[in-house]
């Protein structure tokens, strides 16, 4: 994949990183014994455990998780304001002990895999349809895929717990309203366009049905 046109957006370091043959020589294996610290919370599988607000993982892209990683790192996300469950996470990301760290770990999440976690968010799927095709689905795809081009993770098959709760931290200013987390600000602009809190879990429950019979 050429890496050089897909990660606009993204601190030039990590840029860099992502599209340097580095990239392909990553460790898997040390990627495992870095994840043992991450799988007390997020699960052996990457799976997400929602009584630890930890979410599912194994869905995402490599690149997107080593870009969030590195915004934890850098107090983009889990700094001042953020949510008690981001703030959690920042000093976790802190411990991977070098860039190929992020990169490892990263490789090793995505080859684990899990059946979709259960709906939790009841919501009209009509409405919320309507709602992801006209403020979603051009950055996120029809089906919800995602698109690396324009930073844009996976949504389809994230947990709806976690899907809800990070729309609301965007409106919330939660995430999102660090100065330097540009992809951040772009999506707190378009959630604060869904017009009520029940927008959320409508669109959200839209999402979390396109994951049906996927895994």
């Amino acid at each position: 994949m050429r890496w050089h046109s897909l990660l606009l957006g993204l601190p030039l370091g990590l840029m860099w990183l992502l599209s340097s043959p580095v990239w392909a020589g990553v460790d898997i294996a040390r990627g495992e014994s870095l994840y043992a610290t991450c799988a007390t919370c997020h699960g052996a599988s990457a799976e997400g455990q929602q009584a630890l607000s930890a979410p599912r993982l194994n869905h995402l892209r490599e690149v997107y998780i080593v870009a969030q990683l590195e915004k934890f790192r850098a107090g983009i996300r889990g700094g001042e304001g953020a949510s008690v469950s981001a703030k959690q996470m920042a000093p976790m990301a802190t411990v991977l002990p070098d860039e190929q760290a992020l990169l490892d770990v990263a490789a090793y999440i995505v080859s684990l895999s899990s059946p979709v976690s259960p709906v939790t968010v009841a919501g009209d799927e009509r409405l919320g349809a309507d709602y992801y095709n006209q403020f979603c689905g051009a950055c996120h795809g029809a089906k919800a895929a995602g698109n690396v081009a324009l930073n844009s993770p996976v949504l389809a098959g994230s947990d709806d717990w976690y899907l809800v709760a990070q729309l609301a931290a965007f409106r919330s200013g939660e995430r999102g309203a660090h100065a330097k987390d540009r992809t951040g600000r772009q999506m707190r602009a378009m959630a604060m366009v869904l017009p009520s809190e029940q927008a959320l879990s409508d669109v959200t429950a839209f999402i979390r049905s396109l994951a049906d019979g996927a895994d």
